[in-house]
């Protein structure tokens, strides 16, 4: 597969950018390294004449943009999913350097792969972080971490470049990792058994779900995996159903 093919498995997803300007040069550093897929959510401002402007020779990625109203359409096929952030979270997300998070993606070169970057205000939220496998962190200057959208997109971009360009060949077994939008319809089924057992109490219910969904994110499940976890689930789901129509019946 060549550096081309590689890199196209990869999107840059803006999440609601305010800065017209930031997402042409967003689209100019992605294509300085040979990226070409970008996906804004829900951007204040597109398109407009100075994301055109700041984009300079990059028109061509601005042209194939992609739009979309919310995050769950910008990651739909996806496989796995990187957000970028510097913000200590209460949850213990998996954290990884923008230079070791592209050397796991390049391990896993048939999978559609999402980089979320937050709005310039304020980053990414927590409910958008919970759509991502792993945190990428850039190791700034702790004094001052500030860095502008389109600078952050530029250094990932970069590593994910030299990362490819210094992958020896190797032979790698794939797995079927799951899409984002399975994973989804696991997380639901898990919490309406949960519910229905009463594992869930409506007082911390939301905080173990997001601890959950942080365990199977470091798993990072195939598509045979959560088929099992799923039929465990429907499985219980029977049993809890007959146990039910037992006790009407007596």
């Amino acid at each position: 597969m060549t550096l081309p093919e590689l890199l196209a498995r990869i999107r840059i997803v803006l999440v609601n950018p305010s800065d017209p300007g930031n997402i042409g040069a967003a689209a100019r550093a992605m294509k300085t390294m040979g990226l070409r897929h970008l996906y804004l959510v829900a951007p204040e401002a597109f398109p407009h004449r100075k994301a055109s402007v700041r984009a300079s020779n990059a028109l061509d990625v601005l042209a194939n943009t992609v739009v979309v109203d919310t995050l769950e359409e910008a990651l739909k096929d996806c496989h796995l999913v990187f957000g970028t952030s510097t913000r200590v979270r209460e949850l213990n997300w998996v954290s990884l350097a923008a230079r070791e998070a592209a050397e796991k993606i390049t391990e896993m070169p048939q999978q559609e792969i999402a980089i979320l970057f937050g709005c310039e205000r304020c980053g990414l939220s927590n409910q958008e972080l919970q759509q991502c496998h792993f945190q990428i962190t850039i190791p700034a200057n702790t004094v001052y971490s500030s860095l502008n959208l389109a600078s952050a997109v530029q250094i990932v971009c970069y590593e994910l470049r030299v990362a490819f360009l210094n992958k020896k060949a190797t032979v790698i077994k794939q797995r079927d990792l799951a899409k984002v939008e399975q994973l989804e319809y696991f997380y639901q089924h898990l919490e309406s058994v949960l519910k229905s057992v009463n594992f869930l109490q409506p007082v911390r219910s939301q905080q173990i779900m997001d601890r959950l969904r942080r365990l199977f994110s470091r798993a990072e499940l195939d598509v045979t995996e959560v088929k099992i976890l799923r039929g465990v689930l429907s499985a219980t789901q029977k049993k809890l159903l007959a146990s039910s129509h037992k006790i009407n019946d007596e």
